[in-house]
């Protein structure tokens, strides 16, 4: 018994120690969060194989040509980091990009960001992804979360928990749950089974199942189309609801900062560009809008209409403002009538590899007639 536990041991080992000759760890460890007073979160250089500074990227550049801010959709959450649209909009434009994007940044943060790490590689273009779904909510509960951003505050809102990542495991956290965090963070190969093998069953019975097993969830299935999506309405309304004096005061706030940015970006000689990255319900809405068969279909209709007025709004302050910017919509539309272009792994609201390259593509073909 003890040959057969030390010999199964040791092929995990070396299977282990292979996986990681192989993989860049960066696509499968889990990092270490640590909390900040200014970003309300951060990565500790080299945590889960990011560069020093705490980023997607393999090392950080004296210089690059292109820096990339933003949050999981331009950290390239559910895709590995050659297939995150930063290091996409790389090869297809020959550029040096460097990619400063975050799960669960906004606004604030990437003006702390532009100011203190993007600058300072003398890039000639900066890219801002702005989120839709929740950059909005995301500068509200920055700003009047964390006493660092309070010059911006305008109103009384009461206390706000600026705290949008999962938090740490706590002391009467138990055992398994210890165990299955220590192995996400360290061991490629568990990664490898849970999420690249067992992950993707999962989530197909999730999509098809999804408004049966979670109470704020639908789903669309179109086979003759090949769409086959969930969605979490409630969840995206919160960070668009245009009756919400929160997201009224997180759009002002987004505004106010992307001037900023622009205008600091002028001063440096740096060409400012906001890629604005809709969520999954305004790409399919030409298939939920009004449709009662659908599951939360007035939910659907409310956040449609939000992102349609929120988009507007943001249209005409950018366009006032003479901020550059790629509605990368149209785009993520046309492809989404020919391929998958959201992870098929259950509910989320991440696009997979080849809308990150959609995305790319949108922003490339600005960088190329910009020349």
């Amino acid at each position: 018994m003890a040959i057969v536990a030390a010999s199964t041991m040791l092929a995990i080992l070396l299977c282990e120690l292979g996986s990681r000759l192989v993989l860049n760890p960066v696509d499968f460890l889990s990092p270490r969060l640590e909390r900040d007073d200014i970003l309300g979160a951060r990565l500790p250089g080299g945590s889960g194989g990011h560069d020093a500074w705490g980023f997607r990227n393999r090392s950080v550049p004296e210089t690059a040509d292109v820096v990339a801010l933003g949050d999981s959709h331009t950290y390239g959450n559910r895709a590995t980091m050659e297939d995150a649209w930063p290091s996409v909009l790389g090869r297809l434009t020959g550029k040096s990009v460097y990619n400063l994007g975050m799960g669960g940044y906004g606004p604030n943060q990437y003006d702390y960001l532009l100011q203190t790490k993007a600058l300072g590689l003398k890039p000639r273009v900066v890219i801002c992804g702005l989120y839709m779904g929740d950059d909005f909510d995301n500068a509200f509960r920055i700003t009047y979360g964390l006493s660092h951003w309070s010059s911006l505050r305008r109103e009384d809102f009461g206390p706000v928990d600026p705290d949008v990542w999962e938090r740490e495991v706590s002391a009467d956290t138990q055992w398994h749950q210890k165990a299955r965090q220590w192995l996400s963070q360290h061991s490629i190969l568990y990664r490898l089974v849970i999420h690249g093998v067992l992950q993707p069953i999962k989530g197909r019975y999730q999509i098809e199942n999804a408004s049966r097993l979670y109470e704020s969830t639908t789903s669309l299935v179109l086979h003759e189309k090949h769409v086959e999506e969930a969605f979490v309405p409630t969840a995206t309304l919160r960070g668009l609801d245009q009756e919400s004096p929160t997201v009224r005061e997180g759009m002002r706030l987004t505004f106010q900062l992307l001037l900023e940015m622009n205008a600091l970006c002028a001063q440096h000689g740096v060409q400012f560009i906001v890629a604005v990255i809709p969520t999954k319900e305004m790409v399919y809405s030409r298939y939920l809008e009004h449709n009662p068969a659908l599951g939360m279909s007035a939910i659907l209709d409310r956040v449609i209409a939000s992102e349609q007025s929120a988009r507007q709004k943001l249209f005409a302050r950018l366009d006032e403002m003479n901020v550059r910017y790629v509605d990368t919509l149209p785009a993520l539309e046309r492809a989404s009538e020919t391929e998958r272009i959201y992870i098929e792994s259950g509910v989320d609201m991440h696009p997979n590899r080849n809308g990150y390259r959609v995305i790319a593509e949108a922003l490339s073909q600005v960088l190329q007639s910009s020349r």
